[in-house]
């Protein structure tokens, strides 16, 4: 009992039950540690029978680091031998589940380097070097335990809210072309958004397939979906969900009809100066403030504009577009669902007849998506702007490993990242209860 005594705290220590440290060194920046098992006596892996000591053989492997510096532990493996004359097992090394045969790295390592890289967003190379090793050592960390997590199938469940949208994910080189993804995004009302998957592409057909790959029942499941105004997505829930609402972005109508004002605006100081707009022309100068609500501009910025289309705007084209624009946004700041849909409808029975063919134009497409513009309004305000903010994390995580080229490297990262709920443990306060060592 006194020697299991005095070998507790050096157990403790270092976190392994079945070893302890036996020395501690710090070399060329790194710490090294000696380490054997606690078990001295083992019997033969055949018959049973006691075996004995056959000497011992160093092997290193690389752990957590301490206090920021890579650790190396230095087991000292026993080897041991088999007397019994009968039996064809002669001589044997020890064996850990924490240390697996030929491994780099010890087992709590490679758990603790997959969530470095999944629940605190690190990248591979960071986390390679707080270890000590190469990055595909890490990275075959976060596949062996990654993997798993991002495929067991409860991911998925009780999903009844899709969001969709495209992004790049490689860049075009000399060599490659401009990679384009898919995201789909889990936008279950009452709890908070994540990734449920990314399929290369940016077409009707990646939507749909991913669809399709799902059970009938995870697809009766579907309430509503939120999308862009990208005929693509939408046919690909028709065919695969017809019975799931879906729902217009309302950031993207607003953009569309910020978009119809830079139109027209190009096209007036066009014809108006013959060339694009420079510094000092009045419709230039308030490309911006033309973007913005009405209910956000000061007294000093509504008489810029009004300034400037009085200057620059003879035939109040611009102005119109602006104030149709206006009108559209305030569809989505109606104070009641009664009220917005009344202004949306208002919106789709005038914009298309516009004389203004931008304004037109804009009005026919409104016309295009009317179901799934007036579904905001039957659907409590739902929208594609989660799905916006997972597209964020993207970009950062894309930025943060300054790009990838392996399309299944970058969807394990993503979903390890963006696709689960890591519930992490508070860490405990100190500062206000009594340390246990001095009692």
């Amino acid at each position: 009992m006194k020697g299991q005594g005095s070998r507790a705290p050096a157990v403790t220590l270092l976190g392994l039950q079945e070893f302890v440290v036996l020395a501690a060194a710090e070399l060329a920046g790194e710490v090294e540690l000696l380490i054997e098992t606690t078990e001295t006596v083992t019997g033969c892996p055949r018959c049973g029978v006691i075996a004995e000591p056959h000497g011992r053989r160093p092997v290193s492997v690389r752990d957590l680091p301490i206090a920021g510096r890579p650790t190396v532990l230095v087991w000292s493996k026993r080897l041991w031998r088999c007397n019994e004359p009968l039996c064809q097992q002669r001589t044997w090394s020890e064996r850990s589940k924490e240390i697996r045969p030929r491994s780099i790295l010890t087992e709590r390592a490679r758990r603790w380097a997959m969530l470095r890289v999944g629940a605190h967003a690190e990248t591979v190379a960071g986390v390679a070097r707080q270890l000590g090793v190469g990055w595909h050592t890490v990275m075959r960390a976060v596949r062996d335990y990654g993997q798993p997590l991002v495929e067991d199938p409860n991911r998925l469940a009780a999903v009844s809210g899709l969001g969709v949208d495209e992004h790049v994910w490689a860049h075009a080189g000399p060599r490659r072309r401009t990679g384009f993804a898919t995201g789909i995004v889990d936008l279950t009302p009452g709890r908070a958004p994540r990734l449920l998957d990314v399929v290369p592409g940016r077409s009707g057909n990646a939507y749909s397939g991913w669809l399709k790959r799902q059970s009938q029942m995870w697809r009766d499941g579907i309430r509503l979906a939120a999308l862009d105004p990208f005929r693509g997505y939408a046919t690909a829930l028709s065919t695969t969900l017809p019975d799931a609402v879906r729902v217009l972005d309302a950031f993207h109508v607003v953009k569309l009809g910020n978009d119809m004002v830079d139109q027209v605006r190009r096209r007036v100081q066009q014809e108006q100066l013959g060339h694009r707009g420079h510094k000092h022309d009045p419709l230039y100068a308030v490309r911006r403030l033309l973007r913005r609500g009405r209910e956000n501009l000061s007294r000093h910025a509504m008489a810029r504009i009004e300034a400037a289309l009085e200057a620059g705007d003879p035939d109040w084209e611009v102005t119109i577009a602006w104030c149709c624009a206006q009108q559209l946004r305030e569809v989505y700041h109606a104070p009641t669902e009664e009220e917005g849909r009344r202004r949306a409808q208002v919106a789709l029975a005038t914009l298309h007849s516009c004389p203004i063919p931008e304004v037109a134009r804009l009005g026919r497409t409104l016309r295009a998506w009317r179901p799934e513009f007036l579904a905001y309004f039957d659907t409590a305000g739902a929208s594609n702007g989660p799905t916006e903010a997972i597209n964020l994390l993207i970009e950062k995580h894309r930025r943060d490993a300054h790009g990838f080229r392996n399309f299944a490297n970058y969807r394990l990262r993503l979903l390890l990242a963006c696709g689960l709920n890591w519930h992490s443990e508070r860490t405990a306060r100190i500062r206000t209860r009594r340390p246990r060592i001095v009692a």
